[in-house]
């Protein structure tokens, strides 16, 4: 080989190892909905550049861990007593921080009555549950593909269409999630939209039960659920998402529901919109997947089906009754699998709506220890709300820099940071990342509070 030759075949070698290294730090500037675009359309030896930057690398792919809990029979015993609130969901307010939800129109929020034993059932529920056929279809949806990071929005948007309210997931995100790059929008500000924004009602629960999706469903009444996927076929690459996936059919002999997905469409094949009954969705499927998220579900209904709502969802249409349900669930769910993550989290969750919030950090240490997902505090904020009522600063701060690691798309993420740096006196440091939370979302009232309170010396 001439000396000619010899100096190009180096300089080709080394023009691959820059390009190795260069293409994907440029790539991190890109945001990640041109990524995935790109990924997807290129042929398969030129996607790995792209792979690297949407999926970390394995020793990255979960949550920082924690140091395992050891003993836990304690979280699996006698339920805490529950109370009121719902500090699993979202975040607290600056100091002192109780944990509130955004709550429903005054005429679907029922009264909530004192923790006891044995929680009594709201006088508005039935005491015999409704019966429901072995199947049932409803019509009349119109699909939405979403736009990146728009699973949300767009299954919402859904939803409407049943109503005949013809709106696009451009609408309901520009109310929900002003900044297109927001990884999530939450199920309460979902069924805040519907109550505030439309003529229609919405109920948000956790816990739920198939046989109440099915019950709604046989009376008129689609239902959203939020689930975990592993992306199927040539997207599984991309590794665990949050997802909702709107339920539009079920056929018990067939152990199946049918959904519309805002990502993978309505047919059989993934990204295909040729079947307009819907994805299939198995009932195992659904019993493995929908405890990522603590069973949660939104049912949309006319506001005269009020009352019928009530009476399918039974006694958790009260939040003490539901989160005490919901308790009992977690502890029977860790028995039986002590290894699932997930059910540690979902316990941790419910500990934290007793108020009973070192038990939840323990249950959540349990959750790390086993291995969440990376993407896990895109979608759930318990651990920040229970470290922060325990004194635990550092990891609220440890998680919220692993969550927002070359994805600086979290508010949530941003708040609990500053709350924490204000708790451990670092007042720049507080006010950094509690206007960063305002200017990525300006809807977002707890950092625009919390950092309304820091300027004033609160």
């Amino acid at each position: 080989m001439s000396g000619r030759k010899i100096l190009g075949f180096f300089i080709l070698v080394l023009a691959v190892i820059g390009l190795a290294v260069i293409v994907p730090i440029g790539l991190r500037a890109v945001p990640s909905r041109y990524i995935a675009y790109a990924s997807n359309k290129l042929p398969q030896p030129l996607k790995e550049p792209f792979n690297q930057i949407a999926q970390p690398q394995p020793e990255a792919a979960i949550l920082p861990t924690a140091v395992p809990v050891a003993d836990l029979t304690f979280l699996l015993g006698k339920p805490a007593s529950v109370v009121s609130n719902t500090a699993a969901i979202l975040p607290p307010t600056f100091t002192p921080p109780p944990h509130t939800d955004i709550p429903l129109p005054p005429t679907e929020t029922p009264t909530a009555v004192p923790p006891t034993t044995t929680p009594a059932p709201p006088a508005t529920a039935t005491a015999t549950p409704l019966p429901f056929p072995p199947a049932v279809r409803l019509v009349g949806f119109t699909h939405q593909f979403q736009e990146w990071n728009n699973c949300g929005p767009a299954t919402l948007a859904m939803t409407l269409s049943y109503f005949g309210l013809k709106q696009s997931q451009v609408d309901t995100a520009a109310a929900m999630k002003p900044n297109p790059e927001d990884r999530n929008v939450s199920p309460h500000e979902m069924a805040r939209y519907v109550n505030e924004r439309t003529p229609y009602r919405a109920l948000f629960r956790v816990n739920g039960h198939a046989d109440t999706v099915k019950r709604l469903l046989a009376n008129g009444i689609p239902v959203i659920l939020e689930i975990g996927i592993e992306p199927p076929g040539d997207l599984r690459w991309m590794g665990w998402y949050g997802h909702y996936m709107l339920v539009v059919a079920y056929d018990d002999a067939r152990q199946q529901f049918w959904v519309y997905d805002s990502w993978l469409g309505t047919g059989s094949e993934p990204l295909s919109n040729a079947d307009p009954n819907g994805r299939m969705l198995a009932y195992a499927d659904v019993e493995r997947d929908w405890p990522h998220f603590n069973r949660n579900y939104i049912a949309v209904y006319r506001p005269e089906q009020a009352q019928l709502v009530a009476d399918i969802v039974g006694a958790e249409m009260d939040d003490t009754v539901m989160w005490q349900h919901a308790l009992l669930q977690a502890q029977q769910d860790a028995q039986a699998d002590p290894d699932n993550a997930f059910y540690w989290f979902n316990l941790g969750t419910s500990l934290n709506a007793a108020g009973n919030y070192e038990a939840a950090t323990q249950a959540y240490d349990q959750a790390r220890a086993i291995g969440l997902p990376w993407r896990m505090l895109w979608y759930q904020f318990g651990p920040y709300g229970a470290y922060y009522e325990t004194g635990r600063y550092e990891d609220m701060i440890l998680l919220a820099d692993a969550t927002l690691k070359d994805r600086p798309y979290f508010e949530e993420a941003f708040y609990y940071k500053g709350l924490a740096q204000a708790a451990l006196g670092d007042v720049n440091g507080a006010r950094t990342n509690l206007q960063k939370a305002v200017n990525f979302n300006p809807h977002f009232t707890p950092a625009v509070d919390a950092l309304t309170q820091l300027e004033n010396g609160g």
